[in-house]
């Protein structure tokens, strides 16, 4: 059993802005994902990670990626949504041989979001540690802590209150979401059309795994993301 890193990185970003996709925009003198690449590498249950780029990505190579080669395999089979860059990841992979050995149907698959910089290896670790023995796998989420407002949108007053959600039980959903290759591979065949590997499974009527993080691995979307996604890597290293 081996475990591996998948990070889709084959989107623009569009609502972050920005003259390039959102993944090589600049966070702490580096491109973005290479946070979460760098990270990802210096695991070292972590056999090797892929990144899903599109096709016609022209941006990668502008960069130096060289220090991590040895961990990094780059598979340019990136499709229109997330979903469809992870299914074409996950057979590029199989592909692949490590140790003489192709990837096999019950080795681990931690998917990543690119945008998920400021995550750590301890975060990467426990959930390794968590799930590593899971019939089905996991992912890491934080519990909801805000009150949470369903809207009701007026075509002429923009939105109002429709109701208050309850929310116990609620968590909100990170990455890496950790599965086992072929699980994951029949899950987005037969859920295709999913925002996170973790609502492919579900679909196939499994349920998942929650590994308590923190709100520190957050998800840059926003302007405003990438100004605190830098204050938690320029203080975490203080």
């Amino acid at each position: 059993m081996t475990y591996f890193a998948l990070v889709p990185a084959a989107g623009g970003g569009a609502r972050l802005g920005g003259n390039c996709p959102k993944q090589y925009q600049p966070l702490a003198g580096q491109p973005l994902m290479r946070h979460a690449l760098a990270t990802l590498a210096a695991v070292p249950a972590i056999a090797r990670t892929f990144v899903v780029l599109a096709p016609d990505d022209l941006h990668w190579d502008g960069f130096d990626w060289s220090d991590l080669a040895p961990r990094l395999t780059v598979l340019r089979c990136g499709g229109a949504i997330r979903a469809e860059s992870v299914a074409n990841g996950l057979r590029a992979m199989t592909q692949m041989a490590y140790s003489g050995a192709p990837v096999a149907a019950d080795d681990w698959v931690l998917v990543h979001d690119a945008a998920r910089a400021c995550l750590t290896p301890a975060h990467v670790e426990k959930l390794i540690a968590e799930v590593g023995d899971d019939p089905v796998g996991g992912l890491l989420a934080v519990p909801v802590a805000d009150t949470l407002k369903r809207a009701h949108t007026l075509t002429s007053q923009g939105c109002r209150v429709a109701t208050t959600v309850p929310r116990e039980g609620l968590w909100q959903a990170q990455t890496p979401q950790m599965f086992r290759h072929a699980q994951l591979v029949n899950a987005l065949q037969y859920a295709p059309v999913v925002t996170d590997e973790a609502s492919a499974i579900e679909a196939l009527g499994l349920q998942p795994r929650l590994v308590e993080a923190d709100a520190t691995n957050l998800k840059v979307t926003y302007p405003l993301d990438l100004q605190l996604a830098e204050w938690i890597l320029q203080n975490r290293k203080r």
